[in-house]
Formats: C-alpha cells, sequence, structure tokens
C-alpha cells in the first residue's frame, strides 16, 4: 500500500481514531475498576468495624474489654495486612491495636461525630475505614472511640494491574482484529474506483471504447461524465481526420492541372494563378472547418430545450411564407453534456429539413431517460413532419459520407450525413423512420 494512497491515508486515520478510543476506553474502565474495587473494600472493613463493635465490651468502670479470641483470625497474625486500632479522639489515646499491627505507626483518625465514618487512603499506602461511636454502659458512663480498621493498599493494586493487564490484552486483540475488519471494508468500498481505472486503462490500450461496467449509483455520474468525455475527445480526432482526407481528396484536382501547366508555365500563368487562388481557398476554408469542430474546451452542459426554442423562432422566419406550424412538445429546461456548436449542428439540420420538406407540421419533442438497442440514453429528440418521407430502399443512401444534397431523393438528407457523424461520435444513436402521428419523415436523436 503506497503511502500516498487513499487507501493508506483511509487506513492510518482509522487506526488513529482507533488508538484514541481504546485509550480513552482503558482509562475510563480502568477508573471504574479501581472504584469498584476500593467500593467493595470499604464494604469489607465496615463488616470488620462491625465485628469489632460485637465483640468488644464496656465494663463498668468503663474501660474496654477485648476478648481473647477475634471475629477475624487475620487480626491475630503479624503482618497479615489487616490492622485494627480503637482510640479515644479526644484524649488522643490509643486504646488498643491488634496483634497483627504491632510495629506499625498508629493512624490518626479525622474529626467525625458519632455514628460517622471514613474511608481514606493513608499515607501508609493502606486504606483505613474510621467509625465513630458513643459508649455508654450499664453505669452511665460514657466514652467515645474511634474504631479504626485498616488493609494494604498492594491487593486493590494487584487486582487493577491484573485487570489492567487482562483489558489491554484484549483490547489490543480486538484492536487488531478491527483494523484488519476496516482494511477489508475499505478495499471492498473502494473496489469500484479500481474497476474504473482498470477500464480507463483499457480503453487507453484500445480494448474497451466507453466505460460499460456495473459501477455504484455514486460512481455513475462520474462514469458518464468519462464517456462523455472519451466521446468527445474521439470526435475531435475523428473530424481532423476527416478534414484531412477531405482537404487531401480536394486538393487532388488543383494539382493534376498545375502539374500539367508546369510543361509551358509562360502559356499557362493565368491559370496556375486561379488553381493556386482555388488551393488556398480550400485549405482555408478546410482549416476553418477544423478549427470550429476540433477546439477542446471543457464540456459544458447546453439548454437542449434553449437550443429548440431558438432554432424555431429563427425557421419560422425563413419560412414565413409556408405558415408552418410547430408543435414544441419539450421540458423547460433539458441540460446535456455536448459542445453547444455541435447541438446547433444537430437540431439545426433535422429541424431545417423537416421544414423544408413539410406540408403544414413539424413536431419536436423530448422524451427523457430512454432505452434504445439494449442502452440506457438521458435524452431522446424527436422531429417530425408531414411531409413526403424518404422512400423505401434510400434511407441507408443520405446517412453517407459524401453523398451530396442534390444526390438524395426528395431533397431529404441534407446535412444528415453530417448529424449521423456527430451523434456517432458523441456516443448517441440516429433513428429515421415514418412519424406516427404526421404520416411523414421523424428522426430520433438517442443521446448519452
Amino acid at each position: 500500500m503506497k503511502a500516498k494512497s487513499l487507501s493508506f491515508r483511509l487506513v492510518v486515520s482509522e487506526g488513529l481514531v482507533l488508538i484514541a478510543f481504546f485509550a480513552l476506553v482503558t482509562l475510563v474502565l480502568e477508573q471504574s475498576f479501581r472504584e469498584s474495587a476500593e467500593q467493595a473494600l470499604q464494604e469489607r472493613l465496615q463488616i470488620h468495624v462491625y465485628a469489632l463493635l460485637s465483640s468488644v465490651d464496656l465494663n463498668n468502670s468503663g474501660q474496654l474489654k477485648m476478648p481473647a479470641n477475634l471475629p477475624e483470625p487475620r487480626f491475630a497474625s503479624p503482618g497479615s495486612g489487616l490492622y485494627g486500632f480503637i482510640q479515644q479522639p479526644k484524649k488522643k489515646n490509643l486504646v488498643w491495636r491488634s496483634p497483627s499491627a504491632i510495629g506499625l505507626d498508629i493512624i490518626d483518625p479525622p474529626k467525625l461525630k458519632a455514628g460517622k465514618s471514613a474511608f481514606l487512603l493513608e499515607k501508609q499506602k493502606r486504606y483505613a475505614l474510621h467509625y465513630d461511636v458513643v459508649w455508654k454502659n450499664i453505669a452511665g458512663i460514657e466514652r467515645e472511640y474511634v474504631f479504626t480498621v485498616s488493609e494494604d493498599a498492594q491487593f486493590v493494586t494487584d487486582q487493577v494491574q491484573r485487570f489492567r493487564a487482562t483489558l489491554r490484552f484484549w483490547l489490543l486483540i480486538i484492536g487488531v482484529v478491527l483494523v484488519f475488519i476496516q482494511f477489508s471494508l475499505l478495499r471492498w468500498s473502494l473496489k469500484p474506483l479500481r474497476i474504473i481505472a482498470h477500464d480507463l486503462e483499457a480503453i487507453e490500450k484500445g480494448k474497451k471504447t466507453h466505460l460499460d461496467g456495473e459501477y455504484p449509483v455514486e460512481l455513475q455520474g462520474l462514469a458518464g461524465n468519462l464517456n462523455v468525455f472519451i466521446n468527445h475527445e474521439r470526435a475531435h480526432l475523428e473530424r481532423y481526420r476527416n478534414t484531412l482526407a477531405d482537404l487531401a481528396h480536394s486538393l487532388k484536382t488543383p494539382l493534376a492541372i498545375l502539374q500539367g501547366c508546369t510543361e509551358s508555365f509562360s502559356d499557362n500563368k493565368d491559370t496556375v494563378q486561379e488553381q493556386i487562388s482555388r488551393m488556398n481557398k480550400i485549405v482555408e476554408y478546410q482549416l476553418q472547418r477544423a478549427a470550429a469542430k476540433g477546439e477542446q474546451h471543457a464540456i459544458k452542459s447546453v439548454d437542449l430545450s434553449d437550443v429548440i426554442k431558438k432554432i424555431r423562432v429563427s425557421l419560422a422566419k425563413v419560412y414565413i411564407d409556408k405558415g408552418i406550424v410547430f408543435d414544441i412538445a419539450i421540458p423547460e429546461q433539458c441540460q446535456i453534456y455536448c459542445e453547444e456548436g455541435d447541438v446547433y449542428e444537430i437540431v439545426g439540420n433535422l429541424m431545417d429539413n423537416a421544414c423544408k420538406w413539410c406540408h403544414k407540421a413539424v413536431k419536436v419533442s423530448i422524451l427523457l431517460d430512454q432505452r434504445k438497442a439494449r442502452r440506457n440514453f438521458s435524452v431522446m429528440l424527436q422531429i417530425e413532419d408531414d411531409g413526403p418521407g424518404i422512400p423505401v430502399g434510400k434511407f441507408n443512401d443520405i446517412l453517407k459520407r459524401g453523398v451530396r444534397a442534390d444526390q438524395n431523393i426528395h431533397g431529404h438528407g441534407i446535412g444528415v450525413s453530417v448529424v449521423a457523424e456527430l451523434v456517432g461520435l458523441l456516443g448517441g444513436k440516429l433513428e429515421g423512420g415514418e412519424s406516427t402521428a404526421l404520416k411523414g419523415m421523424r428522426w430520433s436523436v438517442y443521446l448519452p
């Protein structure tokens, strides 16, 4: 995986997010577990305090009397980790300490009210529970004592450390699994981009003509725009080739004449000059034609409906004597990706033919999202007239490149070969037939 690739960046960013998330989870869970362990220890120490209270007795002279056998054996074992103290807070006097606390520093209790307790972590790294009690014997003698039960903090620390080690181990395992899952999902999610890149490489090598794969909805617009761009570039290349072919064909006759005049140049000076002038005009015309159709501009969207409306106004003025009735069934706006000049050439030629050969009616309509020949097209432009139509068997002739206007039966097909060429280079489809509504000629232009 390359460092500058999109996959690498996504994996790294997701990994950093997971690390931050697991770090916060570790801190929160460790703190929660520590508090839970301390709470459990506090409850256990509270039980030990109650056990001491139940075991101790206050004699008639006001002195505490401790039993020989304590309720918890650990109080009797030195260094057991569980320690007990009984103090008089007002006199700051140690009344009793458990055998297990021999040699340890006395834990000073905080100021408490009778019946209150305090759970603290002492400097000696021991947790201590202090409980204040006021004791009154049968003789009416009243004494205040603080019962303190302490336990080493190492027990809680060991629990937290074991929990931390277990938690971090499993979070590491889960993190590795999640990164692997995310990497797999990322590879699966970015697979359509790799497919498009592979298809573009196939187009570059000439193995494909356009992007025809099954792409996700989010990439269909991109694939469509790329197909338009590819068809657009092919159209430019094909136009240059056709223009050069026309130029070469047009120059053959003047060159043949000039070749015949080389033997006697002085006698054919006017002829030579005439042919040179003619060749200059041919070259200028073909170069202008190539420049007009071959400039490489960024493809922009064109409003097909607006183009139709403008051409309709112009043709109404040109054919005002015929009083043509136009039936324009188009949406308010219809944006397509194409050069504006190409749109005017396609629509203008077909509508001009319809106006020229109709009797009184011309119908122009637009249908969106059409399917033809197992392909999906975004727009279908249909132009119909009530004229005589094209005789059977002559339709293919007018689509051939190089057929002149005066060679077409009944005049139909003026510019139609140019329209067919443009539509084909744009990846569309041109279809002709009889109009169902007007009984004349019908042209259907399918554009991607």
